[in-house]
């Protein structure tokens, strides 16, 4: 790898969907640094099966996207952002497409599949179930074929560096220990989710909040945190990872049984396996709940569909799958839900700008309010798409301060092995009282421990210690939020307040260090 340069035009973090648009964007305007914590390839854009959501087809209208956005975000949806994502990503798309991307077609026409919650088959997917994969795979070509464009791998950044309001610098951590410190015009964060905050997660070992833990200790105003959205049906056999079995299975004819063996969605919504996410996880672990049957799963069913299609279809899936010993075409499939998406995080405006001066964020490490309390399904990677791109476009307006950079971190030998232990209690204690469904004791017991915790991990040396410090502030975040918003709303489910309540909470959460507030 070359070098990494004391300074920079233009910083992006992350080498996801957001991070390799705005990149890719960001090099008319001058140098642009990617920085990735591990291999570029590595990140939750490779994961994301089902596919990709855009108005494309000849029955679709972007107005029939818009609706959907909004009625899956349970009231909360910022309609400005949503109709941005639902316009502008039919062209993002057709970039793509120019730029190398292969998605699945039937003949020359594009192919487009059902996910719960739309009203129409609008999904574009690629390999059948490597959607995100392919779109990474071309648009790493299309940044590494840009001279202008530098990658710099397996360097963790660790925090924010600042001339009073202002992000000036990044301070980063090499796989050797070495430190050093980037100086930059403009810096974007572009990290992906949290998933690693909770014991069960569909998300990659890298999604660790680091962006949005960052961005909080520098000062930034975070929201709508305590939306997490947990996917339905993740894999659950003894010693298999939480592995995603994603929702065009549905799409395409799956049941859900429960651990009884009967089908039960058709209780709890008029859409039945395509209802909400939201929805489906919380009847998934009521009906568990209800059952005296080990082990604790319920079943997706595939049975009656075609073995060949599924096959052919879902080839990710079906190899993954009897890697661990299930059949899909033949075999009840035991999942169980899984921490998947977070809707919230850094607070920005339509062009990803944050509270603090030159500090952007795209795709999942940023709140916009596009999801609201609850993502439509495929939204995720446009999102990334269609707010990387405007990222970039704001970001050309950054002009270095030519100020000197401080950046306030402590440093020193913390007990890799404490910390380590640290991050396991806290999922399992996330798992337990801030999942599927929550309530007051338990959010507020798991808020002193958490804050117990970092009281304890106030010196940090190695990536894995920092990834804890940032799993403990994201945790710490979802708590507080889900604590102040007293309702149930979208993936926010209080059992001591299981009614939506719009008199008083129809409105976002935000949390700075001072304090946690709605507007």
């Amino acid at each position: 790898m070359p070098s990494v340069p004391s300074e920079t035009d233009f910083i992006v973090v992350g080498g996801g969907i957001a991070g390799l648009r705005a990149a890719i964007g960001l090099a008319e305007a001058g140098r642009v640094l990617v920085v990735t914590k591990q291999e570029v390839t590595e990140s939750n854009t490779q994961y994301a099966q089902g596919g990709i959501a855009v108005a494309l087809s000849d029955d679709d209208e972007v107005e029939l996207h818009l609706q959907d956005t909004i009625d899956a975000g349970d009231g909360l949806v910022n309609v400005e952002a949503a109709r941005v994502l639902v316009e502008e990503g039919p062209e993002r798309i057709q970039e793509l497409i120019a730029w190398g991307t292969e998605f699945d077609r039937s003949g020359n026409k594009l192919t487009f599949t059902r996910e719960g919650a739309h009203s129409r088959s609008r999904i574009l997917h690629a390999h059948g179930d490597s959607t995100g994969r392919e779109i990474g795979r071309a648009l790493i070509a299309r940044a590494q074929s840009i001279p202008q464009i530098a990658f710099t791998e397996f360097e963790f950044t660790t925090d924010l560096c600042l001339d009073r309001d202002r992000v000036t610098a990044v301070a980063m951590l090499a796989s050797d220990g070495t430190r050093k410190t980037v100086r930059a015009n403009a810096v974007l964060l572009a990290t992906g989710g949290a998933g690693q905050v909770y014991s069960d997660t569909t998300n990659p070992p890298v999604a660790t909040g680091d962006g949005i833990a960052m961005a909080y200790r520098a000062g930034a105003a975070i929201s709508d945190m305590e939306f997490f959205q947990f996917h339905p049906t993740a894999l659950s056999v003894p010693g298999a990872p939480r592995f995603l079995l994603s929702e065009a299975l549905r799409g395409e004819g799956a049941l859900l049984l429960n651990p009884a063996r009967e089908r039960f969605m058709p209780r709890y919504h008029p859409m039945e396996e395509l209802a909400p996410r939201d929805v489906v996880a919380r009847a998934i672990v009521q009906e568990i709940a209800a059952s005296q049957d080990t082990p604790e799963v319920a079943y997706l069913d595939l049975r009656h569909l075609n073995a060949a299609h599924l096959r052919g279809r879902f080839p990710r899936i079906y190899a993954t799958c009897r890697q661990y010993g299930v059949d899909i075409t033949a075999e009840l499939v035991p999942v169980r839900p899984a921490a998947h998406y977070l809707m919230g995080g850094i607070k920005t405006n339509l062009d990803a700008q944050s509270s603090l001066r030159g500090l952007y964020a795209a795709g999942e490490s940023a709140c916009t309010g596009v999801h609201g309390a609850n993502r439509l399904a495929s939204n995720s990677l446009l999102e990334g798409l269609v707010f990387g791109a405007r990222a970039a476009e704001a970001m050309k307006n950054e002009v270095s301060s030519n100020t000197r950079t401080s950046c306030t971190q402590k440093i020193g030998e913390a007990d890799s092995a404490a910390s380590a232990e640290m991050a396991q209690r806290l999922r399992a204690a996330m798992w337990e009282h801030a999942g599927v469904i929550r309530e007051r004791d338990g959010l507020q017991e798991l808020l002193q421990q958490i804050q117990n915790w970092e009281q304890l991990l106030t010196q940090t040396w190695k990536r894995a210690d920092f990834e804890t410090k940032n799993l403990l502030a994201v945790g710490d975040l979802i708590v507080r939020s889900a604590l102040a918003r007293e309702e149930s709303r979208g993936a926010h489910f209080r059992a001591d307040c299981p009614r939506r309540d719009d008199a008083h909470f129809l409105k976002h959460s935000v949390v700075t260090a001072e304090r946690t507030h709605f507007e």
